[in-house]
């Protein structure tokens, strides 16, 4: 297949081939696009649906007519208990910020020093940590539940996140990223007399950049989505995070009427999670290329 190009300057025409596969890519792309997209559009969707479109059958994707009711329903079916609704949306930003920021902190200062410093052992520390990636999360629940209950942190925000800090994946991610980082210009800092802890915060920081950036993304889903964690630890109502109270909502009596409600929460215990991927999510791509390559 050929299409006509007229040249301005001259007026003369032109054939360039079609690339019919290309476009059919291209379209394929797009479908995959909205198909992946749909489920997010049908829980905007139903977050601002009322009581009315969301038990029509056939059932609908789109709202016909959106309401805020749904919003003031949550507020108030929360507001109505002891703990007010914002205590929920605080614990849970308190121990999502701090195991982020932690775990940040840990992974890459362990990381730069197993790469950079070469203690003995390191090898050794590198492929323990290497076989924790074997583990699922699930089988340390246990021994991480016997160790937070013998040092008295059950019911403490401590319990959310020390276990959170140190990561097998976390330490992975930043030590893969960190062999790359020039030891020339490690060197030249020391030349111009700067502290190894200067150096790490200024200089190798920096340079990891897109490493934890990417690991702040990932960290903050966990975190944020944690349902699991604070139904072990916590049993006081004033202690539980978002998602845990939220998850009250599915069930139990009225679970009906307060569908809307459910549908506004998934909408909010959701948003903040996409809006820090939109925020870095060029960082996310760049480690994603570039963490595997050995300079």
């Amino acid at each position: 297949m050929r299409s006509v190009i007229v040249d301005t300057l001259t007026g003369k025409r032109a054939h360039r081939k079609v690339d019919i596969p290309h476009i059919l890519l291209v379209i394929c792309m797009l479908a995959l696009v909205c198909f992946t997209v749909l489920p997010m559009v049908a829980m905007v969707c139903r977050a601002f649906m009322p009581l009315d479109e969301l038990y029509v059958y056939p059932p609908r994707i789109f709202v016909k007519k959106p309401t805020l009711s749904n919003f003031s329903d949550l507020l108030n079916s929360l507001n109505a208990s002891a703990v007010p609704f914002t205590r929920y949306i605080f614990n849970s930003l308190l121990t999502t910020g701090v195991s982020v920021f932690l775990s940040i902190f840990v992974s890459c200062a362990g990381a730069y020093g197993l790469s950079k410093f070469k203690p003995k052992g390191s090898k050794t520390i590198f492929a323990v940590i290497t076989a924790a990636l074997m583990f699922s999360s699930y089988v340390t629940q246990i021994p991480n539940y016997m160790i937070v209950n013998g040092l008295g942190l059950v019911n403490s925000y401590w319990a959310l996140i020390l276990p959170k800090i140190a990561v097998a994946y976390n330490f992975f991610l930043v030590k893969q990223f960190a062999d790359q980082l020039p030891d020339s210009i490690l060197e030249a800092a020391r030349i111009d007399g700067a502290g190894e802890l200067r150096i790490f915060w200024n200089v190798a920081m920096p340079l990891l950049k897109p490493a934890w950036s990417t690991l702040a993304v990932f960290s903050f889903v966990s975190n944020w989505n944690d349902y699991f964690s604070a139904l072990v630890y916590i049993n006081k109502d004033a202690m539980k995070t978002l998602p845990l109270a939220l998850q009250s909502l599915a069930g139990g009596a009225g679970v009906v009427a307060r569908s809307g409600s459910v549908g506004a929460a998934t909408l909010i215990t959701t948003l903040p999670t996409i809006v820090i991927f939109c925020i870095l999510r060029g960082r996310v791509m760049q480690t994603m290329t570039y963490s595997g390559i050995k300079s």
